[in-house]
C-alpha cells in the first residue's frame, strides 16, 4: 500500500511540474521582455521542462523576425504587366488606349526592375521601390530616368528628354497569380516641367516556369 501511495505522489508530482512549465511559458509569451535563447539553447541532456521551454521560445523569436506575409500569397517575382488608359477626360488618350507592355520584377528587398515594351529610346529599362499597405495590397514609386528624343536626329541618339514618374496601387489575387489596380505617369522635360499626365488601370500575370512568349503576347 505505501509503495503504491509513493508511486501516485510520484505521478502526480511530474504532472504539476509540467503544468508549471506550461503555465511560465504561456506567461512569457507574451511579454515584451521575454529573453528568447539562441537555437543552441536546444539540449538532448537538458530536462523535459527546460528542453520545452528552449525550443518553444525559440519558435517565438523566428516568428518575430518573419515579416507577417506567411499567412498569404506574395508579389515577388517576375510579371508581366500591362498599362491601358482610363478615366482621362478629353485632355487625355481615350479609354482603352494602350500605354504599356512590360516585365516587371518585384524583389523581396522591395526594390524593382521594368523592361518597357516602349522603344528604346523611350528609356525602356525603369526601377521602382515598394511597400506594402494592407492585406495583399501593396503601392509602387517608380522612375523612368529619361530617353532621347529622336524626331530631329533619325540617325543619331537625339537629345534627351525628362524623366518619367509612374505611382501604383495594386491588390495580388489570393492564388498570387494576378494583381490589378491603377496607375498615374506624370512625364516631364529636363527642366522638370510637366509634359503629360496619364492615369488608367494596371493588370498583371505572374511569369513562370512554364511561361511561354504565346502567353505574353
Amino acid at each position: 500500500m505505501k509503495g503504491f501511495c509513493r508511486t501516485t505522489i510520484a505521478i502526480f508530482g511530474a504532472l504539476l511540474l509540467g503544468l508549471a512549465c506550461n503555465s511560465s511559458v504561456s506567461a512569457e509569451c507574451g511579454s515584451p521582455s521575454l529573453s528568447h535563447p539562441a537555437p543552441a539553447a536546444w539540449r538532448p541532456s537538458a530536462t523535459l521542462g527546460r528542453a520545452h521551454l528552449a525550443a518553444t521560445s525559440y519558435a517565438l523569436v523566428s516568428t518575430a523576425e518573419r515579416d507577417g506575409d506567411e499567412d498569404e500569397q506574395s508579389i515577388v517575382g517576375m510579371w508581366h504587366v500591362t498599362f491601358t488608359a482610363k478615366g482621362n477626360g478629353s485632355g487625355g488618350p481615350p479609354d482603352n488606349t494602350p500605354i504599356d507592355n512590360a516585365l516587371v520584377v518585384w524583389h523581396n528587398d522591395k526594390t524593382e526592375v521594368m523592361n518597357s515594351g516602349r522603344p528604346p529610346q523611350d528609356g525602356e529599362i525603369c526601377l521602382g521601390v515598394w511597400e506594402r499597405t494592407g492585406r495583399c495590397e501593396y503601392r509602387l514609386n517608380h522612375f523612368g530616368w529619361g530617353g532621347y528624343d529622336t524626331t530631329n536626329a533619325p540617325l543619331g541618339i537625339g537629345n534627351p528628354i525628362g524623366p518619367t514618374h509612374i505611382t501604383e496601387e495594386v491588390t495580388l489575387s489570393p492564388d498570387g497569380k494576378h494583381f490589378a489596380g491603377r496607375f498615374t505617369l506624370d512625364a516631364y522635360d529636363t527642366s522638370g516641367n510637366q509634359t503629360a499626365h496619364i492615369i488608367g488601370v494596371i493588370k498583371a500575370t505572374r511569369v513562370t516556369v512554364d511561361t511561354t512568349v504565346g502567353d505574353l503576347l
